[in-house]
């Protein structure tokens, strides 16, 4: 039996198997047999294969537009940035990953505009893993849907699950440390579900025999394999739906309903019209909230304060982040900063390298001659 049957079969046992407490450990030991099996799947099939589209990131932060053809990426982009995509009314028409940059409160943010994806994508179709592989490496997904077809957005994040990318999510709190003998001891906390001798099951999958394993928050079985697999990458997204120019008004109630049932809320997709470059406003704000980005504004020796062009980080990320952006020079020369505004106690207060900026805070680095 070939590894294509192996994993069919897998599947319908799956399929065939009630869930339940006393099938939860079979069930995960299954799901944790079935993860292994398509990795080695693919690794065969891309062995000597392309390993995707090489998009050298620049700016402060990348996005990846996510659409099946012709819904309006190409527009979009070029709405957006400097980008330049022939562009026409048929699929398939964006042929390479064409990258624009997108200038807004002060930051570069490279945008990403992939080739419409394809159902299959994830497994090959269409050159599908090719483009995903690009939006594997984004900071953030945008779904782009046309307003009449709500839904492609389930198909689209199908294929990006199967392509090992998790959408709006944090990796789950799983730590294990080897050990010589004693079995697998399973520490949890209360809010874990799952079963203890489930867990020890699915570690045994993937060659734990002696191991300390401590799990928090409530896991499913598929996420304590994907910790396991450490090939998954988690991203957040948004949701754009294009060609909002064209509903009628008593179309509108259809459209909302249509994005609830797909578990989304009308409040938190952005409407657009590439074409007639209407909602963009609302979508680089939206954009700008959900990478997370913060200003951090340079006082410069001699100088004064740099409003015009300033750092720009991550939410959470550090002063010594920030020196590390500057410059290595900057960063083995530190002694201590001064940072005024929104993270500061006071005006000018001294801080060291782990203390963490905040959106228009104001930074001084003082270093070692």
């Amino acid at each position: 039996m070939g590894l294509e049957e192996e994993i069919e079969a897998i599947e319908d046992e799956i399929a065939s198997t009630p869930y339940n407490k006393s099938t939860e450990a079979h069930i995960g030991r299954l799901k944790a047999k079935l993860a292994e099996k398509k990795e080695k799947l693919e690794n065969q099939s891309s062995a000597g294969g392309g390993t995707g589209y090489a998009v050298e990131k620049h700016g402060d932060a990348t996005i990846a537009l996510v659409g099946f053809p012709s819904v309006g990426k190409s527009t979009l982009i070029n709405a957006l940035t400097n980008a330049e995509s022939e562009t026409g009314e048929y699929e398939f028409t964006t042929l390479d990953v064409n990258p624009g940059m997108l200038k807004h409160n002060g930051a570069n943010i490279q945008v990403l505009d992939v080739p419409g994806l394809i159902e299959g994508a994830a497994g090959g179709r269409g050159g599908g893993k090719e483009v995903l592989s690009v939006v594997r490496t984004a900071d953030l997904a945008v779904f782009m849907l046309s307003v009449f077809e709500i839904e492609k957005y389930e198909r689209l994040k199908e294929e990006l699950y199967l392509n090992k990318i998790r959408l709006d999510t944090e990796p789950p709190s799983l730590h294990i440390t080897k050990k010589h003998k004693g079995g697998i001891n399973v520490n949890k906390t209360d809010t874990v579900d799952l079963d203890e001798q489930t867990i020890k099951d699915v570690l045994n999958e993937y060659g734990y025999v002696n191991a300390e394993a401590t799990i928090r928050g409530n896991p499913s079985i598929d996420e304590i394999i994907d910790s396991l697999m450490d090939n998954r990458v988690y991203i957040p997204s948004i949701v754009v739906a294009n060609k909002a120019d064209l509903i009628d008004h008593d179309y509108l109630p259809t459209v909302h309903e249509n994005l609830r049932e797909y578990g989304l809320d009308p409040d938190e997709v952005t409407f657009i019209s590439a074409e007639k470059e209407k909602g963009l406003d609302a979508l680089k704000e939206r954009i700008w909230d959900s990478l997370g980005l913060v200003r951090v504004y340079m006082d410069k020796p001699g100088r004064g304060v740099d409003y015009d062009e300033p750092l720009v980080l991550f939410e959470g990320d550090t002063i010594g982040d920030a020196c590390e952006k500057l410059g290595k020079d900057l960063e083995e020369r530190f002694r201590f900063a001064r940072v005024s505004g929104p993270s500061a106690k006071h005006d000018d207060q001294q801080v060291g390298k782990e203390h963490v900026l905040a959106d228009e805070d104001v930074l001084r680095v003082i270093t070692r001659r």
